[in-house]
């Protein structure tokens, strides 16, 4: 599983071949200026025509991959895709990365981050103003996750009350929030992303069910 899954690491296949054929002829014709340093030959790079046609979307850069049937608790993903069970160190596995990607989607579709992790008083991020956000989001989380957390004592009471610090501001679910799309698009996509933001691991929806879903489903073929 690549713990790591941002826009910046999303790539596109190239279905059209040309752009290669292209790139070896201007290289034989005017080939590009280079320098030896240190045994070493470096060259100016050369810019790639734009494809006509681009295939599928390719996950790039696995140096952060780790087997998904094991159970970690290691700090992983970008500050704001950060799951809840990484920020209270509860062992995780491949759900992580169901809050991760269901983040980007928001962000990608949306402009904008759903969590920012900015602390006012720090002025950079912190996972108790990560936490706060998703409080504000999601409701409170329930006792049986942060009766797994090793960290949980750091931002609750016993009694399931955050107290780390900083005020939770009112309640706004998902829906409630303003979003581009409008009508029954805007509900189907927000159905999709209540399936990945769950606080529960256990309740998000797996890869193979949210390939199914209706929102994603009408995306991939139009």
């Amino acid at each position: 599983m690549p713990p790591d899954i941002k826009a910046d690491n999303i790539m596109f296949s190239i279905a059209d071949d040309s752009v290669f054929s292209d790139f070896e002829e201007n290289e034989l014709r005017d080939p590009c200026p280079r320098k030896e340093v240190a045994g070493r030959t470096i060259y100016i790079s050369r810019e790639l025509r734009i494809p006509k046609k681009l295939g599928a979307p390719v996950l790039c850069d696995f140096g952060s991959a780790v087997l998904g049937d094991e159970k970690h608790s290691e700090d992983i993903q970008p500050d704001i895709y950060r799951a809840p069970e990484v920020i209270l160190e509860v062992a995780w596995t491949y759900s992580v990365d169901i809050w991760n990607v269901g983040c980007m989607i928001w962000n990608i579709f949306e402009g904008g981050s759903l969590f920012t992790g900015q602390d006012p008083e720090f002025q950079t991020y912190r996972s108790r103003a990560h936490l706060a956000e998703m409080i504000r989001l999601l409701g409170p989380p329930p006792p049986s996750l942060l009766a797994r957390g090793n960290l949980t004592q750091k931002f609750f009471s016993k009694e399931g009350d955050f107290c780390a610090g900083i005020p939770v501001q009112e309640h706004t679910p998902l829906e409630e929030r303003e979003t581009t799309l409008e009508g029954q698009e805007k509900e189907k996509f927000l159905c999709l992303v209540r399936k990945m933001l769950q606080w529960e691991p256990g309740k998000r929806s797996s890869a193979k069910e949210l390939e199914k879903d209706e929102w994603l489903q009408t995306e991939l073929h139009k």
